[in-house]
């Protein structure tokens, strides 16, 4: 069994590797480019600049960022008096604050924990799962997102989607650039230059941005959505609960409006279900969840 203390200080390693992790790349692919046709330090300076205040947004207000992107609404304790007092018990079980609940308007099922911290943390879950799961149910999948929290994965996975998001937002940047960035020095060799800078740099990240996300997202999600299935369901001590609510998820085909790649690996189940079956077994490879039938068989200890 993974000690809980060695597992929160992995994920808060891994956090401030990541972000700095973001500056050097970023950073570097700008400074290769731009020295290799004959610009440096203003671009370079750029980058760190970028780099710099993206890696701080991401741990501060990751939360802000994803739960707009997801078009959330506050949860309300008198419509959503369910989720509120099954989310309260549970986190007082847990001992931990209880966190900032939010309701994404969707009939697909699915919910995600985000945040920096226990202290800051979110649950949001969609009305589709608060409609159709049974209390049973429900108290599974929020005791998942609490274990999330509790681990700090949700500082980890957040601040991966805040960054992914920044990088593709910078390489689109880039190629606009290459084609209007140098409208005053389109007649001369040193505009042509730096319009070509400009277009390396967002073809280098515009195709390396999926699949360092699509990498960061295989290696912190898959491990974690088992950890988080176990721990969950010692603080229901009802297992059943979890699988129910993971049967239930699993026949439903409905993807979610709201999620993207950027965030799919922050949600219980993949939110893009029209996706996952593309292309069979090669896609599961690179699923950023394990399948549902594997983490069903766990929890019943047929592993």
């Amino acid at each position: 069994m993974v000690n809980m203390y060695e597992n929160v200080s992995r994920n808060k390693r891994m956090s401030a590797f990541i972000m700095v992790a973001f500056v050097v790349f970023i950073t570097g692919v700008v400074y290769v480019f731009a020295r290799g046709m004959g610009y440096g330090l203003d671009m370079v300076g750029f980058a760190l600049i970028f780099s710099g205040i993206g890696s701080f947004l991401s741990y501060y207000t990751s939360d802000s960022i994803i739960l707009g992107l997801s078009g959330a609404r506050p949860a309300s304790r008198k419509k959503d008096f369910k989720f509120y007092t099954v989310t309260e018990n549970l986190a007082m079980a847990a001992r931990l604050p209880k966190p900032r609940l939010y309701v994404i308007e969707d009939t697909a099922m699915n919910a995600f924990a985000t945040g920096r911290d226990p202290q800051h943390a979110v649950i949001c879950a969609t009305t589709g799962l608060l409609n159709r799961m049974n209390r049973t149910e429900l108290e599974g999948v929020i005791a998942h997102e609490l274990s999330h929290i509790r681990n700090y994965d949700i500082r980890l996975m957040s601040i991966v989607s805040v960054l992914v998001g920044l990088i593709a937002l910078l390489a689109d940047w880039f190629l606009r650039m290459s084609y209007w960035g140098g409208g005053k020095n389109r007649n001369n060799d040193n505009g042509g230059q730096l319009q070509t800078v400009f277009f390396v740099i967002g073809i280098v990240l515009a195709m390396l941005s999926p699949l360092i996300a699509q990498l960061i997202q295989l290696a912190i999600s898959r491990r974690r959505e088992f950890l988080a299935d176990a721990s969950g369901t010692a603080l229901t001590k009802y297992p059943n609960g979890l699988i129910s609510a993971l049967q239930k998820l699993n026949k439903d085909t409905e993807p979610l409006e709201a999620a993207n790649k950027a965030t799919a690996h922050l949600y219980i189940t993949n939110p893009l279900k029209n996706q996952e079956s593309a292309v069979g077994w090669f896609a599961n490879m690179f699923n950023t969840h394990p399948p549902i039938a594997e983490r069903i068989k766990a929890l019943r200890g047929e592993t």
